[in-house]
């Protein structure tokens, strides 16, 4: 298995990474629909859902981030306005929450999902790519940089820190890396821009606007930008032993 798990081209190139069909529990509203392409310990998956009508969940049984590449997803939740989820635009719901999710045409969407019994931030939220970008708490140290320290933003919308989750939109200026193991389980949307993710047998994995990959934690990855790269991101920092 490559360090980086491409689930989505934009471009419609079909993609190597193998998905399967899953619940994640016995009640996962998406079960019909799930196509999982990464599980781990600690209750993180990745992979992507195939959408068509209308759901109506009493109460969501974890937390999943939905990003929309093709179609569009309605999102009613109760004591909130509702939300209309196109391409490039995405969604958390929380733990918890009770909602309608209706797809009145065959809609596609990415999903990262883990589980969190006890949420600190309940609801829906929505992400979007125009963001409220502030300096990044972490700043990459200098030792694994291969060139200039590049400057970056993020915005976080969930800092679930009951399972060590954070959700937002980042940007970055370019910047070149070492292979390293990848200090967290993180999934990605890129916005703008396209990263070279280097692989310790010398391959590279390109991915660019409109796609969406996964990175394990453990796995040895390097990554290089010649351009500004803008993505939305779901990282778990807690330690996730292995993955299938």
């Amino acid at each position: 298995m490559t360090a980086a798990l491409v689930l989505y081209r934009a471009s419609g190139t079909p993609v190597s990474t193998p998905f399967h069909p899953g619940a994640l529990g016995a009640s996962d509203p998406f079960a019909a629909v799930r196509e999982i392409a990464w599980q781990g310990v600690g209750g993180m998956s990745a992979g992507r859902l195939r959408v068509e009508g209308s759901l109506d969940i009493a109460r969501f049984p974890h937390q999943e981030t939905l990003v929309v590449v093709q179609g569009e997803l309605r999102i009613e939740a109760e004591g909130a306005a509702p939300l209309v989820i196109k391409p490039d635009n995405g969604v958390v719901i929380a733990t918890g929450a009770a909602l309608r999710i209706t797809a009145t045409q065959p809609t596609l969407a990415m999903f990262c999902a883990a589980d969190c019994p006890h949420p600190v931030q309940p609801g829906v939220f929505p992400l979007v790519a125009e963001a409220n970008f502030k300096p990044s708490a972490n700043s990459l140290p200098k030792e694994i940089l291969l060139g200039e320290v590049p400057t970056c933003r993020s915005d976080n919308v969930i800092d679930e820190s009951s399972i060590g989750c954070k959700i937002g939109t980042w940007d970055s200026t370019p910047y070149h890396r070492i292979v390293r193991a990848h200090p967290v389980n993180e999934f990605m949307h890129i916005l703008d821009g396209g990263v070279r993710f280097a692989e310790p047998d010398g391959s590279v994995v390109s991915v660019e606007r409109g796609d969406a990959v996964f990175v394990p934690l453990g796995a040895a990855i390097g990554w290089e930008s010649s351009a500004r790269v803008a993505k939305y991101y779901v990282v778990q920092t807690v330690a996730a032993e292995g993955g299938k």
